[in-house]
């Protein structure tokens, strides 16, 4: 049995480097190297938040976020994240936007539980309108593609989630 892995590509094609996620998982998608381990899924969501939302409902074990990454090193540069609910606060939905926090953090209001998340992130250069990577973000494409592959690969070496551990009510006394 295999982990249920969700990779989503982030971001908005008409803003330069914010397309960063789309082109790393079309990579994905398209690269040559050897096959993904079962069990796991590729999607370019672009802005579409709400279809993320939804198909994490669908009980992923992990999800692995490739998006552009405000993080303040060089344009480029790569940055790996373990989130958790913690680390996530409060945001306002936007049915017809993407911010990945909120999306996160609202989970639970849609009935669902955040798995086991992953950020890759690249520092952009410029999200100002317009298609196309700057070319230190372009540069950084197929080190981000080795990186969610390593990611993966650890992923399911570590086998299936374990199940959540049934919710026990307790004992109720009756009194007559």
């Amino acid at each position: 049995m295999t982990r249920a892995v969700l990779v989503a590509g982030i971001g908005n094609l008409f803003l330069g480097d914010d397309g960063f996620g789309p082109e790393v998982v079309r990579r994905l998608a398209t690269d040559p190297g050897p096959p993904l381990p079962g069990g796991v899924r590729v999607v370019d969501y672009g802005i579409r938040g709400m279809h993320l939302a939804y198909d994490l409902l669908d009980g992923y074990d992990a999800l692995v976020l490739v998006d552009a990454y405000p993080g303040g090193g060089a344009p480029g540069e790569l940055t790996v994240l373990e989130v958790g609910p913690n680390d996530l606060g409060a945001g306002e939905f936007d049915a017809h936007g993407m911010n990945p926090v909120s999306v996160l953090a609202n989970l639970g209001q849609l009935g669902g539980t955040l798995p086991l998340t992953h950020v890759v992130g690249c520092t952009p250069a410029d999200v100002e309108e317009g298609i196309g990577l700057t070319e230190a973000v372009a540069a950084a494409v197929p080190e981000a593609v080795a990186e969610v592959r390593a990611l993966l690969r650890r992923l399911s070496a570590a086998g299936p989630a374990p199940a959540p551990a049934p919710e026990i009510a307790p004992a109720r006394t009756r009194r007559s």
